[in-house]
């Protein structure tokens, strides 16, 4: 973080994507030769090459992004499913119930344990290019563990999620509803003062969309803002479900019909697509195309987890929407800065424009169509400002 009272420019920006049609070019509002001034944290001015401050970062006529906003991710958790991965490259189908496995793992793990691994993650993603982050509980399924991980979380991010409806715990097998009680009582009674959002998985084999509406709706009158995980493996109510309870986002949407579309459309929902999932569980990509041609608001995410995509990088999920969802480039940079900030419901990051935070990445590339023309190649050559809020 700059001292208060310190102006940084980043100098030398050959192509800079503020996020502002009015600032530049097309959707992204791209300025050419430009630096940006950050005074405080918070972006002060966009201009020519060769604005002034107290401190100068060079560019070396790279490009300048807005710092990427990743608005789904389970990083707090114990031991790795490889195993579980390389059976599923073998031809097993992925049903989600490896998360009883991380359960386990993270309730063995210490405080510290479960620290110094969330803290590694984080400087991964940052080194990816993330400077916003969300982070859910979901891999302890007790009151205890459950708010132990979203103390850890909450060191940070301030965009912590409680879900606790992730999966019906192994000593409550087969008494979901008796699991959704403690969710909606006592364990969100001590979640929430940790807490910015509350979430849960509306699927087959996890909750039914009876069940979600009732974690939804407790988590509202607990001042709690509602996302929701639907359409991941199969159709289903989930994504009607968040658009009818006002979710800021719902996650995965896999598997959309032209109800789910239009009711995506018609609404402020965010559908926040999360490819490395589908490249993981060799699920079929979502048509993020005929989503956007709809008017639908969407992001994309990693949902950086043990089971289905564990990965921190947004220029992967970046490469797969352009090659595999149907997105151009500039719709798809859209969707991991601007459209991710539009899922957590934030004015404040995802542009580089003034009063914005002062978050940007500096590729080692020339243009931002490197990040899937070159996929797999560490193009993030630094990330300007904190992963914190």
């Amino acid at each position: 973080m700059t001292p208060t009272g310190t102006t940084t420019v980043i100098d030398d920006i050959g192509l800079l994507v503020t996020n502002d049609p009015e600032i530049g070019e097309g959707p992204l509002g791209v300025v050419r030769d430009a630096s940006v001034v950050i005074a405080d944290d918070t972006v002060e001015s966009v201009g020519p090459r060769g604005q002034a401050a107290d401190r100068r970062i060079d560019a070396g006529g790279a490009c300048v992004l807005p710092g990427f906003v990743d608005s789904h991710t389970h990083l707090v958790f114990a031991g790795d499913r490889a195993e579980e991965f390389t059976s599923r490259m073998a031809g097993k189908p992925y049903d989600g119930g490896g998360i009883r496995v991380t359960t386990e793992a993270t309730r063995a793990a210490s405080d510290a344990q479960l620290r110094a691994l969330t803290r590694s993650r984080l400087a991964e993603a940052h080194r990816a290019g993330t400077t916003t982050i969300e982070i859910k509980s979901g891999y302890g399924l007790s009151v205890d563990h459950e708010v132990r991980c979203l103390r850890i979380a909450a060191e940070h991010t301030s965009e912590t999620t409680f879900l606790g409806a992730h999966l019906v715990p192994a000593e409550l097998d087969g008494r979901a509803d008796e699991y959704v009680d403690l969710v909606c009582g006592e364990m969100l009674d001590a979640a929430a003062p940790h807490a910015r959002w509350i979430d849960a998985f509306c699927e087959t084999g996890a909750f039914s969309a009876e069940q979600s509406r009732r974690v939804l709706e407790a988590g509202k009158a607990a001042g709690l803002g509602l996302r929701l995980h639907a359409n991941q493996l199969g159709p289903g109510p989930g994504v009607l479900l968040a658009v009818e309870m006002g979710c800021a986002s719902v996650d995965h949407c896999t598997h959309l019909d032209d109800d789910d579309i239009a009711a995506l459309a018609g609404s402020d929902t965010v559908a926040t697509f999360l490819p490395a999932t589908d490249f993981s569980t060799r699920q079929p990509y979502p048509d993020a195309r005929r989503a956007l041609d709809a008017g639908v608001k969407i992001a994309i995410a990693t949902n950086c987890n043990p089971g289905s995509s564990y990965t921190t990088s947004i220029s992967f999920c970046v490469a797969l929407a352009v090659r595999d969802m149907g997105l151009t480039i500039e719709e798809a940079i859209a969707a991991v800065t601007s459209g991710g900030a539009s899922a957590l419901r934030r004015a404040d990051i995802g542009r580089l424009t003034p009063g914005a935070a002062g978050h940007a990445v500096v590729l080692d590339a020339p243009t931002y169509h490197d990040l899937a023309y070159r996929p797999g190649v560490p193009l993030i050559a630094r990330t300007i400002g904190p992963l914190a809020d």
